[in-house]
């Protein structure tokens, strides 16, 4: 809720922004106070907070004391954050399952904002794709170059800190680095995606707009989502980085015409042949038993 809130601060009405800002920076009180006491100390209306809380699709003020304990509180469980301990085995399946379609709807509500046509076209006349991203979002970087190389584009993932910061001093201006962090704030990737850049490197970000990495971003690709970091695997920001890239990779292969199909289809033809060459049998001498 607090991170819903800070994203959001600079585009509400002055009276509701008061309010936002109050809740930020008192969040522990706001918590436990009334209606009446937060619109006093705001120095708004009753109504103006139920606004405010009928913006952020709460269904009143009740609702807002309820998703700041939730925001200030330890998480009781470390497996989904929409997943309690007691819940059935389909209940909790559908739940994480309607977690990632909200996630995916929610990256195609922004998606009108994001550089695609800029990012698609630097990277068309690129030396080499560079993508980036540790932990959860490392598999995300190797699942996006095995996509990606197959356009007949240099391709290459990094994954662990110290081949980023080795690419980051040696990063080429005819490069483009591609990063994925939900987070946003792991020192070593900022430090590495922000000396690649001073080297000139076109760095693609994405990640959530507000972000120390989206600070080094020259094309951002503002990817905001609920995802409670205290759980230990991230999942719909996995997965909505997934689709995003594949929806550039497409675009990419538009930008690049027939060469990239003429890639694709080689090397989609490539792997039929091998699956359909049939290895010989080996010869069973006279004198070996054959298995049973």
């Amino acid at each position: 809720m607090l991170h819903e809130i800070e994203l959001e601060l600079d585009s509400l009405p002055r009276a509701e922004r008061r309010v936002g800002t109050w809740i930020l920076e008192h969040p522990r009180e706001a918590q436990t106070s009334t209606l009446a006491e937060i619109a006093g100390r705001c120095g708004s209306s009753e109504p103006t907070v139920i606004r405010f809380c009928r913006r952020f699709g709460l269904s009143g003020f009740r609702e807002l004391a309820v998703r700041l304990t939730e925001a200030l509180s330890r998480p009781v469980t470390y497996i989904h954050q929409d997943v309690q301990p007691g819940d059935l085995p389909t209940d909790a399946a559908m739940k994480v399952v309607d977690a990632s379609i909200q996630a995916l709807f929610r990256v195609r509500a922004q998606l009108q904002g994001m550089p695609v046509a800029e990012a698609a076209e630097r990277m068309s006349v690129a030396r080499q794709l560079v993508f980036a991203g540790l932990g959860a979002s490392g598999h995300v970087a190797n699942d996006a170059c095995h996509k990606f190389f197959r356009l007949g584009l240099p391709s290459m993932a990094l994954t662990d800190m110290p081949s980023l910061l080795q690419y980051s001093a040696i990063a080429d201006p005819r490069d483009v680095f591609i990063v994925t962090s939900h987070s946003g704030q792991w020192p070593g990737l900022v430090r590495a995606t922000a000396a690649a850049r001073g080297r000139g490197t076109c760095v693609v970000a994405i990640t959530g707009r507000k972000t120390e990495l989206a600070r080094h971003a020259d094309l951002l690709f503002a990817c905001e989502l609920r995802e409670d970091t205290s759980v230990y695997t991230p999942m719909s920001s996995r997965l909505s980085h997934l689709a995003l890239l594949d929806a550039l990779q497409v675009v990419l292969a538009l930008t690049l015409g027939d060469a990239a199909v003429d890639n694709l289809r080689r090397t989609k033809d490539v792997l039929t042949s091998a699956a359909g060459t049939r290895v010989p049998a080996r010869a069973v001498p006279a004198n070996e038993p054959h298995d049973a």
